[in-house]
């Protein structure tokens, strides 16, 4: 029994002498090749293959212009409280809440009182004071009366008609009148209250023009100069255009933007303050494609790129910038001035690889998506 177990162990000692012979001669392997090179040696093992079939579409650069984007709202060119003048008792309001008012009309009423009476007596008076200048000046031509009484007279009436017109002024601050067109955003006097000088009767927003403000990087405002058209979505809708009427010069600490007007034509009353906008604002010309979204490829960086077939075939892989945007596509700059825009298949192949281009008479903007092969 003891015998067979050491002839066990023998076979068992030999066999595992036989196996590691073979990992000792054998030689280590040593990857030293660059991630470069192992790239080249799969795009040589790829072209040594059937060339993947892609459709291409040649496209040819247009002049489009740059718009630069910038978030901003309206906002009303001016908001006033208008107020009281003089002290007195309201009397009458002439607007509500919500009404829209033209330059002039009338917004709070105070009482007279004897300011009336007053304006009377100083009428009289000054009638008197030109009576007796009338005198002095016949007088003095008859020799009777001095230069030193004609000063006097003169002076007189000129007090008491300075007097009138003072009087006259207070009767018109008794009506609180709109300085301007606008709107009645809010009242803050009734009918029965005693006002103080100084005190709030409505405020007013003047609605028009309306601005679009918003803040341009310092990238963007080089390109920006004062009557510029630009043009603003409100609320993802309405589509308003308007001349640029400011350019700030100093920028903010913070954000390092600067500010930014634009002047619409707001008649109408239709649009508010507050409102959220999309600023566009053309800054250049540049050439540029229009393709689908559906075409961009991801680079190794995260960057976006659109790939092209050359004239050997061969992929290539260019990364864009968006110019614009339109309904049915958008527009890119950085490729070739005439480029073969890949337009299916772009998944299947990789950048040097060479392929077999069909090409297409089709626009880029409504290609087929990724997800197409190419002979559907």
């Amino acid at each position: 029994m003891r015998a067979t177990y050491l002839w066990a162990i023998a076979i068992a000692i030999a066999l595992l002498a036989w196996l590691g012979s073979g990992q000792l001669n054998q030689e280590a392997v040593v990857y030293d090749e660059s991630i470069a090179q192992r790239n080249i040696q799969e795009r040589s093992l790829l072209n040594d293959q059937a060339p993947t079939q892609v459709r291409v579409v040649r496209s040819q650069a247009q002049t489009k212009t740059r718009v630069a984007s910038v978030r901003g709202k309206t906002e009303n060119k001016r908001t006033v409280q208008v107020r009281t003048e003089l002290q007195g008792r309201i009397v009458k309001r002439g607007v509500e809440r919500g009404q829209s008012v033209a330059a002039g009309d009338l917004l709070c009423a105070l009482a007279i009182e004897d300011r009336q009476a007053a304006l009377v007596e100083s009428q009289q008076q000054l009638a008197q004071a030109r009576i007796d200048f009338d005198g002095a000046k016949r007088l003095k031509a008859k020799g009777y009366n001095s230069e030193s009484a004609i000063a006097a007279a003169r002076a007189r009436l000129a007090s008491t008609q300075a007097e009138l017109t003072r009087r006259e002024l207070t009767l018109q601050k008794t009506r609180v009148t709109a300085p301007f067109a606008g709107f009645v955003e809010d009242v803050h006097l009734e009918v029965g209250d005693f006002a103080t000088p100084g005190a709030p009767c409505v405020t007013l927003v003047d609605q028009n023009p309306m601005l679009l403000v918003g803040r341009v990087s310092e990238r963007v405002v080089q390109s920006v100069k004062p009557g510029m058209a630009a043009t603003g979505i409100i609320a993802g809708r309405e589509s308003v255009s308007g001349p640029i009427t400011f350019v700030g010069q100093q920028d903010d600490p913070t954000t390092r933007t600067y500010a930014i007007e634009i002047e619409l034509n707001n008649e109408d009353g239709l649009i508010r303050s507050g409102l959220t906008t999309e600023i566009r604002i053309p800054v250049a010309e540049t050439l540029a494609h229009k393709v689908s979204p559906a075409l961009f490829s991801l680079d190794d960086r995260g960057g976006y790129g659109i790939k092209v077939v050359n004239d050997d075939n061969i992929v290539e892989f260019y990364t864009v910038s968006v110019v614009s945007e339109d309904a049915d596509g958008v527009w890119v700059q950085g490729l070739p001035n005439a480029a073969n825009v890949i337009t299916v298949g772009q998944e299947l192949v990789v950048n040097g690889e060479r392929v077999d281009p069909v090409f297409v008479a089709e626009t880029l903007a409504t290609s087929a998506p990724m997800s197409q092969q190419v002979g559907s």
